[in-house]
């Protein structure tokens, strides 16, 4: 069955990618095997006519579902963008999006009925509706009738999107099952209302992948330390739920097959609860793999249970073979039933039986994994396995505490919170691991999307699936390898040959919002936007500096470079930014002065084949969870100085940003007079954090600096300068307001961090 599932994989492979040619290829195929029959047995001959048929239906069926979708009456009302009256059921949950046209809801329809152009079409076909907030209320299995507009979709299963969908009309509510399940939804979310913000949206999204709450920074902490499967729905979590159903009917006295139809009524009962899409029926079908795989013989069921999985998924749902999601969920499963059993067996021979399956399953899942991984992201998680081995303790009581929760909260809201809050408390404890271990020097390694490059990484994994159960089963050479790859993930390396203060420090601290780096008399400030992503706001002197800053906080994207003017010791160290690097703008102030400092960025913008863009006053732009704000300087469009740069300084960049509910001020070198103007035209405002404008000269508009009430400053300035910076006075007029002030020249590398009670500030020495 495995190599039937594989066979029909192929062909699905084939037909989307090949088109007709697949079935000329199964065909051949099919010829080789007729010319061939008397060479083989009758059971070669069985599974080779097993395999082409299953090949040849899931081909057949890629192909005629994409003709069946491109050639539909709705496809061409699309192609024409006809207004159209559509009947259908609703067939997901409403997703609320930002637009630029403002809030919009977007659904997926399967229509019946389609009324355009004076005709109306009875047939069946998948809609994607997009229209205004009324949506929202668009229960899923509620049928309604809309208009709107038609346009062509991308996606291959869906006829055509529905633009600017009037709110619907209800026809029909939602059928019992579907409302129980939006019940216990709801009351699944109620259970952990009273929680902190992350533990709210994940307790769901871990449940039953209701998933719309998780914020886009922990997304990619989830994804940088493997833990992606928590916040959509997996196989796990339906082992887990209907796992510990048979427990509790085993516990009650149910035997033999009574267990297989409980089992079943919780195989569809999770299904109604986490929606019937194609991503929660490949879960479902996954996770009965793996109840297949408990018990004796396990590997031999588990693996036929796979086959026959994937081979009724790709029947039913041939677009599956294409998806990422599904390989990743095949291969997932794929390796512990296959990789996990030996190195369990191996890491039980001088480990406690626990133990060696917490590490084998994780360490398993994510080896078969990692190819498709990296050939998707262009990195390889290293932290994947021990922070999988870290959550696991507690993923099971957080899935059966918060689906308790939501069950028990529809008849006893109070006992529901109650097990809602310790399903929160595990939740936490996820959460944290997930921050913690992206913000690791060893978190991930940047890997190349070549074919070369996969090969080899192929390769590697297979090396290391056939080595792994070898090694592991001596404990001396397990146990060094155990404790040096948690050594290696943790960065022990880095931080010794960084020196002590690394080692002590723990840099980067978790959670920082803005760190500036210590690269001398010069600017260079980094705003995190996720993980391993920082905006960069002016690059230093030194490209060694800045480069070595970037390492340390893990940064691999940079979004945006931002060069508040065109001094030296804001721009000399830009090459540096670009090393081993993903950079997508370069923005810079519009005052085009000094002319040597212009024309060595514009060179670094070619070689990068990057455009220098001017700021333009005024202008608001999101990253991630950083907005920027434009300030200063005034200027509508480039302007050519002096070409000495007298007039550099003054007419810096300044943004006004806001990041985890810190205001702060970046000033780059802006002198008393652009101050002034700036006072002026922003009267009453008020910051949580400021960048003291260049460098603490003595020369500033106090006044307004004090105005600010900046409740922390930072000095970028280096050690022992010419210029007097920073000012002593100056300093001590910050500090008598209640100002928290930090330097780089003294105190390194400095992070700011949102508390509880406003910024934090954590520095480097």
């Amino acid at each position: 069955m495995a190599a039937v599932g594989a066979a029909g994989w192929l062909g699905g492979l084939a037909g989307a990618r090949s088109g007709a040619g697949a079935l000329v290829a199964v065909g051949l195929v099919g010829v080789l095997l007729a010319v061939s029959i008397r060479l083989l047995g009758d059971r070669a001959v069985r599974l080779g006519a097993a395999c082409l048929v299953v090949a040849a239906g899931v081909a057949s069926a890629t192909l005629l579902r994409g003709e069946a979708v491109d050639s539909s009456v709705v496809a061409d009302l699309a192609q024409r963008r006809a207004v159209a009256d559509v009947t259908g059921t609703v067939v997901s949950d409403p997703a609320v999006i930002e637009g630029p046209w403002g809030r919009q809801v977007v659904v997926r329809l399967r229509v019946d009925a389609v009324v355009a152009r004076g005709t109306t079409y009875a047939l069946g076909a998948l809609l994607v509706v997009i229209g205004d907030p009324a949506w929202e209320r668009a229960d899923l299995g509620s049928r309604v009738r809309t208009t709107g507009r038609l346009a062509p979709a991308d996606d291959a299963e869906v006829a055509a999107m529905v633009t600017g969908a009037r709110p619907p009309v209800r026809i029909r509510g939602p059928d019992l099952w579907w409302r129980g399940a939006a019940a216990v939804r709801s009351s699944i979310r109620q259970s952990v209302a009273g929680r902190p913000a992350a533990q709210r949206a994940l307790v769901p999204a871990l449940v039953d992948g209701d998933d719309a709450e998780v914020p886009a920074d922990l997304e990619q902490d989830f994804r940088d330390t493997g833990l992606t499967h928590l916040t959509a729905v997996s196989g796990t979590n339906l082992t887990l739920v209907v796992g510990f159903l048979l427990l509790l009917a085993r516990a009650v006295g149910v035997r033999r097959r009574w267990l297989t139809v409980i089992g079943l009524l919780g195989i569809v009962g999770f299904v109604l609860l986490a929606r019937t899409e194609p991503s929660v029926l490949r879960a479902a079908a996954m996770g009965t793999v793996g109840l297949f795989a408990l018990g004796n013989d396990g590997r031999r069921r588990g693996l036929r249970a796979l086959g026959v999985a994937v081979t009724l998924l790709l029947l039913v749902s041939p677009s599956l073979a294409t998806s990422a999601g599904f390989a990743l969920s095949v291969l997932a499963t794929a390796g512990i039933v296959l990789i996990g059993p030996p190195v369990q067996a191996a890491l039980a021979r001088w480990l406690p039986m626990p133990l060696a399956a917490a590490i084998a399953v994780p360490f398993a899942a994510q080896l078969a994994c990692t190819p498709v991984i990296a050939a998707i992201s262009g990195e390889v998680s290293l932290v994947a396995v021990l922070a999988n081995l870290l959550v696991e303790p507690v993923v099971g009581p957080a899935t059966v505490l918060g689906l308790g929760g939501g069950l028990v909260g529809l008849v006893a809201e109070p006992l529901g919170r109650i097990l809602g809050t310790l399903a929160g408390l595990c939740v936490g404890w996820i959460v944290w691991v997930a921050q913690r271990g992206a913000t690791l020097p060893g978190a991930t390694l940047s890997w190349g999307v070549t074919p070369l490059a996969l090969a080899l990484i192929v390769v590697l994994c297979l090396a290391t699936a056939a080595a792994a159960p070898v090694l592991l089963r001596h404990r001396r050479v397990g146990a060094l390898l155990l404790i040096g790859s948690v050594l290696v993930v943790l960065g022990v390396p880095a931080r010794i040959a960084a020196g002590p203060a690394r080692w002590f420090g723990g840099w980067p601290p978790p959670g920082w919002v803005l760190v500036a780096c210590d690269v001398g008399q010069g600017d260079a400030l980094a705003l995190s936007v996720g993980a391993h992503a920082a905006i960069v706001v002016d690059a230093g002197p030194d490209p060694d500096l800045v480069d070595r800053c970037l390492d340390r906080l893990g940064v691999t994207e940079v979004p945006l470079v931002v060069l508040t003017h065109f001094h030296a010791d804001h721009v000399d160290g830009l090459p540096g930014v670009f090393r081993g690097r993903s950079v997508g703008a370069i923005e810079a102030t519009p005052m085009l002065d000094p002319d040597v400092g212009v024309a060595a960025v514009r060179d670094v913008a070619r070689s990068a084949s990057l455009e220098l863009t001017a700021a333009t006053p005024g202008v608001t732009r999101t990253y991630g969870s950083v907005t920027l704000q434009v300030l200063w300087p005034d200027l509508p469009e480039p302007v050519v100085g002096p070409g000495d740069g007298s007039l550099a300084n003054d007419n810096s960049e300044v943004l006004l940003v806001e990041s985890h509910g810190l205001r702060l001020l970046l000033t780059g070198d802006v002198e008393p007079p652009g101050q002034a103007r700036l006072a002026a035209a922003l009267p009453g405002l008020v910051i949580d954090v400021l960048k003291v404008p260049h460098h603490g000269s003595r020369h500033q508009d106090l006044d307004w600096l004090r105005s600010l009430q900046a409740t922390a400053a930072v000095v970028s300035v280096g050690a022992d300068n010419d210029y007097g910076h920073p000012d002593v006075d100056l300093l001590s007029a910050l500090t008598a307001d209640g100002t928290v002030v930090a330097r780089t020249d003294t105190d390194g590398d400095i992070a700011v961090l949102a508390g509880e009670a406003g910024p934090h500030v954590v520095t480097d020495h």
